[in-house]
């Protein structure tokens, strides 16, 4: 393909060689061989009048008009994919479709399953990959590797379409042997307990409970560290220590392992849950077809978890 007098395949090769800063990585990447490579990177200095790509040190870095091209490389190839892969009408019962999820693992446990259960009995065409939530969460929507991330609203990016689909509340959960917290917790034991808490990436980002504590100057004493939502609720287990966890986690976790649920000793902020997807998916029929499934298990979970039940 030629548009004017340059070939457009180039430009696959452009993406793969800005996003890498690597003909070795682009190479593997395209899957075609590193001279292929180097001789498309060729081609390509020479069409842009510019090295693109230089040695700084030991390290390839990116020319200021590479800089430049990242974002409107990506976009052009990110709408051609969406162009070419549309179809006039989604039929999930004999369509075959793959979707890529961006979700921590509470969606895991309490929304996933209910969403591939939906799946198999409608659409046994659709396959599905789980990735876990890391700092690079709203990168993967933007360049279109994912077709949905699910996480708090006050992490949604504004340039992109999203839906809200449940509330979330927080509770409290203990080792049911816990020897100093009984049927209540105060907000006294509260600070002064050890508590289990999560941060995640390799830039330790605070889960939603803890940014707000700390927005609150509430200094609790964490003496337990995890990347998992899910492993919070059993670290307590044989200790006094607290964990503050989603509601719906508290009470599956609950139904598992030896622990007591209690309401937190404050209010903390309800949680907002949305789906976020790329802006140029808006009218893609798989994907419209999809948020309506997640409409629909959303509303099966209910509009929020309880804060506290017994």
């Amino acid at each position: 393909m030629r548009l004017g007098h340059f070939d457009l395949n180039l430009l696959v090769t452009l993406d793969a060689l800005l996003e890498t800063k690597s003909v070795t990585r682009a190479s593997e990447r395209l899957c075609i061989g590193a001279s292929a490579t180097s001789s498309a990177l060729g081609r390509l200095r020479e069409h842009f009048a510019d090295e693109l790509l230089q040695q700084i040190g030991r390290r390839m870095e990116l020319t200021p008009l590479a800089q430049s091209l990242v974002q409107p490389v990506r976009d052009i190839i990110l709408r051609t994919q969406i162009t070419v892969g549309r179809r006039p009408q989604f039929d999930p019962l004999t369509e075959k479709r793959h979707f890529v999820f961006n979700a921590s693992d509470y969606i895991a446990t309490v929304f996933m399953p209910k969403l591939l259960e939906l799946l198999q009995r409608d659409a046994p065409g659709i396959t599905v990959d789980l990735l876990s939530l890391a700092d690079n969460a709203l990168e993967r929507l933007e360049r279109g590797e994912v077709d949905f991330a699910i996480f708090p609203e006050r992490n949604s990016s504004a340039s992109h379409s999203s839906a809200r689909l449940f509330d979330e509340n927080y509770s409290c959960v203990v080792w049911a042997d816990n020897p100093v917290v009984g049927d209540s917790l105060s907000f006294d034991q509260y600070m002064e307990l050890g508590h289990v808490a999560a941060r995640f990436g390799a830039t330790r980002v605070a889960s939603f409970e803890t940014w707000f504590l700390e927005k609150q100057e509430m200094h609790r004493r964490v003496e337990v560290t995890a990347s998992s939502f899910n492993v919070l609720p059993g670290l307590v287990i044989g200790t006094s220590r607290i964990a503050t966890v989603h509601s719906r986690l508290a009470h599956w976790f609950a139904q598992q392992l030896p622990l007591r649920v209690l309401p937190p000793p404050f209010e903390i902020p309800t949680l907002h849950m949305v789906a976020q997807w790329h802006k140029y998916r808006d009218e893609d029929p798989s994907h419209v077809w999809m948020r309506q499934q997640l409409a629909t298990v959303a509303a099966q979970l209910g509009a929020a978890g309880p804060a506290y039940r017994e």
